[in-house]
């Protein structure tokens, strides 16, 4: 049993991350083995935790996964650390937003897939950190309603966050005696950590050749302006949190038997361009029996003898022109999905397989094209699988998350596709199903899933691949 903290703010932009990850790389100098969490279904800020904490970043979205793998998932991922930090998502209570809305009776003090929900399920205290620009006396009244809201919610203490002077750290501390909740950090104004922006959040760790920079200073600025052991304190005071933990090879339901001859290869598409990942799903892949073998699809040819393909989400229209220039792997993969190969494509994928994106051109799979936009396309989605795949059959339902500023555009009508869902406007439906056979091989869309979730369709993936194996002489690709 572990002690752990939650990192959380009345909003987003208060300091969350750069906190959390000045935090886990801080207990890490200090002799500590610190296990990163982020709340939601973010894929950026869990590259920085990974970074500071030298062990994977997870994420714990109850929306993606379910209530009751919360729990066996946080446990999975401190297994060998001796403290647990959880950074949250917007604000404290913020969470999944209901279509109904409007209804008042839809309204409660934990929304599904929010910090507090989390911190609950772990029963882990939480730290708040508060961006005290503007702000004096009034934070005392702040403190007390986020104390009051909900008293299932411990508040472990405050961090107060570019705080403008020492008169102003005096009056701050002396609001945060009122309303009864200790200081453990006052951070200063300061020029921000160089970790560049882009359109969907911060530049990922993968692609930031300043990362590792930017991680020692945000754990420098924690060491120097937050008291360490009293934030261990407050972590090892958290209720200690029985119950089982998460096996990937019990997930896949026994199909970690692998053939006797040898695992089958699945290619994971990686480098810079699709750098969307969570942590759980190559641990899947690997107990149903898989090999995984990663390739940079912006210069690497197709893995030899790959007998499944994915490719997941991440920035394709930033390095659109060298995924454009590697004629060679978009001939390896509609050659690869025309002799009936195993597809699986989020988000990303969906545009890398398709003819062209911003007019240069891609693998050609899907015949569609897709084009970067302004609209901005997010939320999680309650969707039913409208078309048989290898993955999904028809009627099964999961529930994942949009976040794109990209369109697709279809040549000629889609007549299989993956997904239909509820908006607010009504039906829609979204992705393709295609590929050979009448449970086709390629799946593509939008729709980012956690394989933890519906580890049934790992199975499904690495059985399928199996049949469709072929040998390295055979393959497209020449690794």
């Amino acid at each position: 049993m572990i002690g752990g903290v939650v990192i959380a703010a009345p909003g987003s932009g208060s300091g969350k991350t750069m906190v959390a990850t000045g935090l886990l790389g801080a207990l890490r100098a200090a002799g500590h083995t610190p296990a990163p969490f982020k709340v939601g279904p973010d894929f950026i800020d869990p590259g920085y935790h990974a970074l500071a904490a030298g062990r994977p970043g997870r994420n714990l979205d109850p929306v993606l996964v379910g209530d009751d793998l919360i729990g066996p998932l946080y446990r999975h991922g401190t297994l060998g650390a001796d403290i647990a930090v959880v950074e949250g998502v917007m604000g404290l209570f913020d969470g999944r937003i209901p279509l109904d809305v409007d209804d008042p009776a839809s309204a409660r003090p934990r929304a599904a897939g929010s910090t507090a929900e989390v911190a609950v399920a772990l029963g882990l205290p939480v730290v708040l950190v508060i961006d005290a620009r503007g702000m004096s006396q009034s934070l005392a009244a702040l403190i007390t309603g986020f104390v009051a809201y909900d008293p299932r919610i411990r508040i472990g203490g405050v961090i107060l966050n570019r705080v403008g002077s020492p008169r102003h750290e005096q009056v701050l501390r002396a609001a945060c005696v009122q309303a009864g909740v200790d200081v453990l950090g006052v951070i200063p104004r300061m020029p921000a950590v160089d970790v560049p922006e882009r359109h969907l959040g911060l530049l990922t760790a993968r692609e930031n050749s300043g990362a590792k920079s930017a991680v020692a200073a945000m754990a420098s600025i924690v060491a120097e302006h937050v008291d360490l052991d009293r934030m261990v304190a407050v972590a090892r005071a958290a209720r200690p949190l029985a119950g089982e933990i998460w096996d990937p090879a019990a997930a896949v339901g026994g199909s970690a038997s692998i053939a006797a001859d040898r695992p089958i290869t699945v290619a994971m598409a990686g480098g810079p361009a699709f750098s969307f990942g969570y942590a759980e799903h190559v641990e899947l892949l690997t107990a149903a029996g898989a090999r995984v073998v990663d390739f940079d699809p912006r210069h690497d040819r197709l893995p030899a003898g790959a007998g499944a393909l994915i490719i997941p989400g991440g920035f394709p229209e930033v390095h659109a022109e060298a995924l454009a220039d590697n004629v060679a792997l978009h001939d390896d993969v509609r050659r690869f999905a025309e002799a009936g190969g195993v597809i699986h494509a989020e988000c990303a994928g969906l545009l890398y397989l398709g003819r062209t994106l911003d007019d240069r051109p891609m693998a050609g799979v899907l015949p569609t094209r897709a084009r970067f936009g302004p609209r901005l396309t997010l939320g999680y989605r309650d969707a039913v699988a409208t078309s048989d795949s290898v993955l999904y059959r028809v009627g099964e339902r999961v529930t994942g998350h949009e976040f794109h500023r990209t369109t697709v555009a279809a040549d000629t009508p889609i007549t299989t596709p993956a997904w239909a869902w509820r908006t607010g406007a009504g039906a829609a439906t979204e992705g393709i199903v295609a590929g050979v056979g009448a449970a086709g091989g390629v799946h593509a869309s939008y729709l980012h899933v956690h394989p933890a979730g519906g580890p049934q369709v790992i199975a499904r993936l690495v059985a399928a691949a199996r049949l469709a194996r072929r040998t390295p002489e055979d393959a497209p690709g020449r690794g």
